[in-house]
């Protein structure tokens, strides 16, 4: 497995994870990280290894933004990228989905700046099952 030890956002979304974390006030901004990673994988983008943007963000440790959910997480990536858990662009595409998904809540939110945290989960839930 290609070790992964930390993953950090652009320098862009630092200040965003500290925002949408009061927002939603769904926990500690490790929450709305993992939610974001999910929520751009949903999305269906796809990026290249070298469309990483810098790493000058918030910086989170494997363990604290995954928790014991890593394996989840790794069997997501590698499920939509069809690559295997040793490839070399993992922590590349951890990060870049965290920037991506991070932005595409925001444009949300600013598209309906009275949302709040279990509203939003909950229409993203119902929309992923209608889906189904």
């Amino acid at each position: 497995m290609t070790p992964i030890t930390q993953i950090k956002t652009s320098a862009k979304n630092k200040e965003l994870v500290t925002r949408l974390t009061r927002k939603f006030a769904l926990g500690t901004e490790n929450v709305i990280a993992r939610i974001a990673i999910a929520y751009s994988l949903k999305s269906g983008v796809r990026f290249a290894p070298t469309d990483v943007k810098d790493a000058g963000g918030k910086e989170y440790s494997k363990n604290v933004l995954f928790g014991n959910l890593f394996p989840l997480y790794l069997s997501m990536i590698c499920a939509h990228y069809n690559i295997k858990d040793t490839d070399k662009n993992l922590p590349r595409y951890f990060k870049m989905h965290l920037d991506d998904g991070l932005e595409r809540i925001d444009r949300d939110v600013k598209d309906n700046p009275n949302l709040v945290g279990f509203d939003y989960l909950f229409d993203r839930i119902h929309e992923g099952l209608e889906e189904l």
